[in-house]
C-alpha cells in the first residue's frame, strides 16, 4: 500500500470512529443510534461489493429518565438499573445480604436492600442462553417469589463481569419485572445500619418493543468453508463504545475495502453482530438460528473486541485449532512485530464459535485487563483511546489471512 492510500485509509478510519462514537455515541440494541450504526455499516459493506443481509430480529429498547431515592428524608444518589420498569413507591426497607434471608422475608410489598454476597457479581438474566449460573437463578428465582415492590443493590466493583463500572447494576434484564436501582456499596453500608428505615423510590423508565438487525457481508464461493470476521456493532448504556467495540467494527470496514476486487475462491463472511452487550444476546442467537448452518461450514471465526487501545500491542489467542490451521495462524501472526500472543478470553463473540466447535481467533489489546476493568462499558471508552494506525494494521493481517486462505485445507473435526 502506498503512503498515499494509507493516509487516505487513516483519514477514513479517523472519520469512521468520528461517526459511531462522538455522532452517534452509546448504541444499545434497538435504539435509534443502534439502527443508524447498522444502515451505515450495510452501506459502507455494500461500497465494497459485498452482499449484504441484515438479520433482523424482535428486541427490546429502554429509556430512563429520572430517579430519585430517599431513606428516612435522606437523599441518596442511586442509578436505574438498564431495562428496569418504572414506579413510584414508598415502604419499609429490608436489608437481605443472602439467599437465606430473602426466603425467610416478608418482601411483598416492601423494598428491598440488597448486600452482602447477593451482589457480588452481576446476576445473568434470567433467560440467557449461554451462561446461567444456578444460583443466579435461585436468587432471582426467590425475589420474584416474595414480590418485593421494588429493589436497591448495594454493589462494589466486580471488573471481571461488568468491566469498570462502579457501582454496577446487578440487574441487567428486560424479563425481570421487579424495579430496581443500584447504589455504591460504601451508602448500603450506612443505610443498613438504621434500625428502621423507610424509603421513598421514584423511577421514570419504559421498556420499548423495538427490531435490530446483525449485518452479513459475503464474498467468494458459497460451496467452500467459510472465513468468518465479526465485530459487535452494539455498545451497553452510557457509553460511547470506542474500544467497546467502534475499533472492531472500523476494522472491519478497513478489511472490507482492502478486499473490493477479491477473486479467490475461498467463502468470505464479515459479520457485524447486534447484540453482545445485550441482556439477551439476541443477535447472536439469530445468527446460529439463521445463518450459521453446520459447524463444517466455517474454517475459522476471527474475532475482533477492545483491540486498537493507544497504549501496548495488539494481541491475539487461538482456539480450538487444528494443529495444521494453528500453524498456518502462527506463520501469519509472527510476521507483525505490532503483535503479541495474548491470554484467553471469552467475554465475546467468539465465544458463540467455540461453543459450537468452531476454531476461533481472537484479537483484543495487551493491555486487556486494565481496559476490562477501568475503560469498559464506562464513559471513558471514548475514540481519542484509539490509534487508527493498529486498526490499519490489524485489517492488513486480515487481509493476509485471506490470501492465504485458499491453501487452506477443510479442517477435519
Amino acid at each position: 500500500m502506498s503512503a498515499k492510500d494509507h493516509a487516505a485509509l487513516e483519514q477514513k478510519a479517523a472519520q469512521y470512529l468520528h461517526f459511531l462514537c462522538d455522532e452517534l455515541g452509546a448504541r444499545p440494541t434497538g435504539s435509534a443510534h443502534n439502527q443508524m450504526a447498522v444502515e451505515f455499516f450495510a452501506s459502507e459493506l455494500d461500497q465494497f461489493d459485498f452482499q449484504v443481509q441484515e438479520s433482523c430480529f424482535e428486541c427490546m429498547d429502554w429509556n430512563s429518565g429520572q430517579v430519585a431515592l430517599s431513606v428516612n428524608g435522606e437523599p441518596v444518589e442511586a442509578h436505574i438499573s438498564p431495562y428496569s420498569k418504572g414506579t413510584q413507591i414508598e415502604a419499609p426497607l429490608i436489608h437481605l445480604t443472602s439467599l437465606e434471608e430473602v426466603k425467610r422475608a416478608d418482601l411483598k410489598g416492601n423494598i428491598g436492600l440488597l448486600a452482602g454476597e447477593l451482589v457480588t457479581e452481576q446476576l445473568m438474566p434470567k433467560n440467557f442462553p449461554f451462561y446461567n449460573p444456578e444460583h443466579h437463578q435461585e436468587i432471582i428465582a426467590a425475589l420474584e417469589e416474595k414480590a418485593p415492590a421494588a429493589l436497591i443493590a448495594a454493589t462494589g466493583k466486580n471488573p471481571d463481569m461488568v468491566g469498570g463500572l462502579y457501582p454496577f447494576p446487578l440487574f441487567e434484564d428486560g424479563d425481570f419485572d421487579i424495579p430496581s436501582v443500584y447504589i455504591k456499596d460504601t451508602i448500603g453500608k450506612r443505610l443498613a445500619s438504621y434500625r428502621e428505615a423507610c424509603a421513598r423510590l421514584h423511577i421514570e423508565a419504559e421498556r420499548i418493543p423495538a427490531t435490530a438487525c446483525n449485518v452479513l457481508g459475503r464474498k467468494g464461493n458459497s460451496f467452500s468453508p467459510r472465513l468468518v470476521f465479526c465485530a459487535h456493532i452494539d455498545t451497553k448504556e452510557g457509553t460511547p463504545g470506542a474500544l467497546d467495540n467502534a475499533a472492531g467494527i472500523v476494522t472491519l470496514l478497513m478489511l472490507a475495502e482492502r478486499l473490493r476486487d477479491y477473486s479467490g475462491e475461498r467463502a468470505l463472511e464479515i459479520v457485524a453482530f447486534n447484540g453482545e452487550d445485550y441482556y439477551a444476546a439476541s443477535g447472536e442467537i439469530d445468527y446460529l438460528q439463521s445463518s450459521l448452518g453446520s459447524a463444517q461450514d466455517v474454517l475459522l471465526a476471527i474475532n475482533i473486541d477492545g483491540a486498537g487501545y493507544k497504549e501496548g500491542r495488539s494481541a491475539y489467542s487461538l482456539y480450538g485449532c487444528p494443529q495444521k490451521l494453528k500453524h498456518q495462524m502462527e506463520e501469519i501472526l509472527t510476521g507483525y512485530p505490532d503483535l503479541v500472543e495474548g491470554q484467553e478470553w471469552y467475554q465475546s463473540d467468539h465465544s458463540l464459535f467455540i461453543q459450537q466447535g468452531i476454531p476461533a481467533l481472537a484479537f483484543t489489546s495487551d493491555q486487556f485487563d486494565a481496559l476490562w476493568s477501568e475503560i469498559a462499558h464506562t464513559p471513558k471508552d471514548q475514540a481519542h483511546l484509539v490509534s487508527t494506525q493498529k486498526l490499519i494494521s490489524l485489517s492488513a493481517v486480515f487481509h493476509d489471512i485471506v490470501l492465504m486462505a485458499d491453501q487452506f485445507l477443510t479442517v477435519e473435526r
